[in-house]
């Protein structure tokens, strides 16, 4: 796939129907994005495959309760970001084929909008080292490197936090 025309890509709320094209994007963004960052292990642990029925009811959950975006190109799903109305940026991922070319920014660009019109004080994230880079260039800062646990497996990430300038 080839550069995606900007005009193409529509941000819009999550749909009860995204659930499933969600979560496929989501385990083909770990095991093939994420892959240049952690391990095998890390990644059967982070995404394991045999729980994808269980994660999408899990997830459409969450998303629902959740401020939650696609973006959407010609009907397909993206990308997709959701946050906690306290402030938790809880997931970010972009589909592998559409990796830098803006869309995480237009996703971010969205929940910051609607962390100022909740006035918030700051956005919080779990960055993996693959998302760290993009998260500290839009002015998150690192709070504390950690390990998390995924089914006995330790994987690095990183607490984040970005101030928001109050109205």
């Amino acid at each position: 796939m080839g550069i995606v025309n900007k005009q193409n890509i529509v941000i819009r709320k999550f749909r009860d129907a995204d659930v499933k094209e969600i979560v496929s994007l989501f385990y083909e963004t770990v095991h093939e994005v994420n892959a240049a960052d952690y391990s095998e292990e890390q990644l059967a642990a982070w995404a394991p495959i045999g729980e994808r029925m269980e994660k999408e009811a899990v997830w459409g959950e969450s998303l629902r309760r959740n401020i939650t975006y696609v973006a959407d190109i010609d009907g397909t799903i993206a990308g997709f970001c959701d946050m906690a109305t306290t402030g938790y940026l809880n997931r970010l991922y972009v589909h592998k084929n559409h990796q830098r070319q803006g869309i995480a920014s237009k996703l971010v660009d969205s929940l910051e909008q609607e962390a100022g019109k909740l006035e918030l004080q700051a956005i919080r994230t779990e960055a993996s080292l693959t998302a760290k880079p993009f998260f500290e260039e839009r002015g998150y800062q690192v709070i504390k490197k950690q390990s998390v646990e995924r089914k006995g497996i330790a994987m690095p990430n990183y607490k984040m936090l970005k101030k928001l300038s109050s109205h």
